[in-house]
Order: C-alpha cells, then sequence, then structure tokens
C-alpha cells in the first residue's frame, strides 16, 4: 500500500474480523501513513516495508513471496483504499477452497458513486483482455480483490514479465490464464467515496498499459492457435 493512512485501519479490521491473518506492504508511504501501519502492526499483522515506492505491482509480489516464507498456499490481494465491499469475503474463501488450484478474481459492482470515466474507461481495457486470451474467460482484469494460489502465481512471476505498476493486474491474470489457471469471477461491490485517494498518474500508467497491452497482444499470437483450442473444446 502506498499512503492511504485513513482507509487501511478499517481494511484491516475486516480482515482481522475473518480470522485472516495480514501482510501490509508499506511501498514508501510518507512517515504519517508509515506510523499508522506501525501502530496496527502485531496480533496477526505483519508491515513489511519497501525503501521506496516501487509500485503496486511490486508491493504484491513482495507480499506474494512474504506469504510464501510464512508457508501459505494462497493469498487474498485486497487493496488498502476501502472501496472493495469486504462482505464479499465469505464467498471469495468459500470459491477458494472450493476451487484451490483457481484464481478467484472479484469483479466490480458499482454504486453511483463511480465516476463515469472510469466506468467506461475500464471496458477498453476488458475488450483488450478478451482479444489477448481470445475468450471471456476474465470478467474484469483490474479488481484488485482477488485469491491467487501461490506456486503457480509464484512461478509465473519468477519466468515471466509482468508489470509492476499500475499494468500488474491486468497482466498477471492474462499471465496465469494463458499458463491454463483457471479463473472463477465472483461480484464484488464498490464504491468510490468522495475523500477518497488515487495515486493513478494519467500519464505515466497510461503509458504502461499501454506498453502492457502491446506486450499482451504480441505474446497472444504464438499462443492463439492454443487459446483458440481452449476455445473450441469449451474448456473454461
Amino acid at each position: 500500500m502506498y499512503n492511504h493512512p485513513r482507509a487501511i485501519g478499517g481494511v484491516v479490521a475486516a480482515l482481522r474480523a475473518a480470522g485472516l491473518p495480514c501482510i501490509l506492504v508499506d511501498d514508501g508511504s510518507d512517515a504519517d501513513c508509515a506510523a499508522v501501519l506501525d501502530r496496527l502492526a502485531g496480533d496477526g499483522v505483519e508491515v513489511l516495508s519497501h525503501d521506496r515506492n516501487r509500485g503496486k505491482g511490486a508491493a504484491v509480489a513482495s507480499g506474494f513471496r512474504r506469504a510464501a516464507q510464512r508457508g501459505y498456499t494462497h493469498v487474498l490481494q485486497l487493496d488498502a483504499d476501502g472501496q472493495h465491499d469486504t462482505a464479499a469475503l465469505p464467498t471469495l474463501l468459500a470459491a477458494a477452497h472450493a476451487n484451490p488450484g483457481a484464481v478467484i478474481a472479484g469483479y466490480p459492482v458499482y454504486d453511483d458513486s463511480v465516476p463515469a470515466i472510469r466506468l467506461y474507461g475500464r471496458y477498453l481495457t476488458h475488450i483488450w483482455v478478451w482479444i489477448h486470451t481470445l475468450s471471456l474467460r476474465i470478467r474484469d482484469s483490474m479488481c484488485g480483490f482477488r485469491i491467487y494460489p501461490l506456486r503457480p502465481t509464484l512461478a509465473l512471476l519468477a519466468h515471466a514479465h509482468v508489470g509492476r505498476r499500475m499494468d500488474f493486474d491486468t497482466e498477471i491474470l492474462v499471465r496465469l490464464d494463458w499458463a491454463g489457471v483457471p479463473v472463477v469471477n465472483l461480484p464484488v461491490r464498490v464504491r468510490y467515496p468522495q475523500d477518497g485517494v488515487s495515486h493513478y498518474r494519467m500519464g505515466r500508467d497510461n503509458l504502461l498499459l499501454t506498453l502492457m497491452h502491446l506486450r499482451l497482444f504480441l505474446g497472444m499470437l504464438p499462443r492463439a492457435p492454443q487459446l483458440l483450442r481452449r476455445l473450441f473444446r469449451g474448456r473454461p
């Protein structure tokens, strides 16, 4: 997480109420936010700190590696901004128990607080993801509320290029799909609070996303025969 001092307490409280241990990855937050995280540490909450801001993807990857060191087989990724309704936790956890080899991917169900530009802008990425996978297997590739099986995820991160900033969520899900990891899509309510904080940088992150889609499109081309066989055989 990076500079979400007001929201992170509620996110952690919801996870701990569900009986889940937490690894908070401080991705170079400022001193005020770091102090909040220090107060949250303990009683099932670990804080792992980056010395500088490395990006969302780098922070999530650090969390994956620490979870593997702790002996966990799965990781629940939840953004620190408090936008996702944690009431969906029992449903996602039950799906992970029933499908231990799959990624359980939340897809957003918005209320009236969603900015129109965010809502419609996502559809451009949806279309590209459907092209990259030659399927509709991934309902939404940008939602930061999902459960990963660690073994295939860490294997992928060790051998494939995956974006380290805002391009991470989409790229890792597409590449896991390419690797044959099933994706189970489940609805999650999402709201945009009026005082919410966004760290999306229009110029830099739009460029990163454009380059990511170019990488994935070029990566799809040699995989197209295999992806088409999956499609025509009716494999999920």
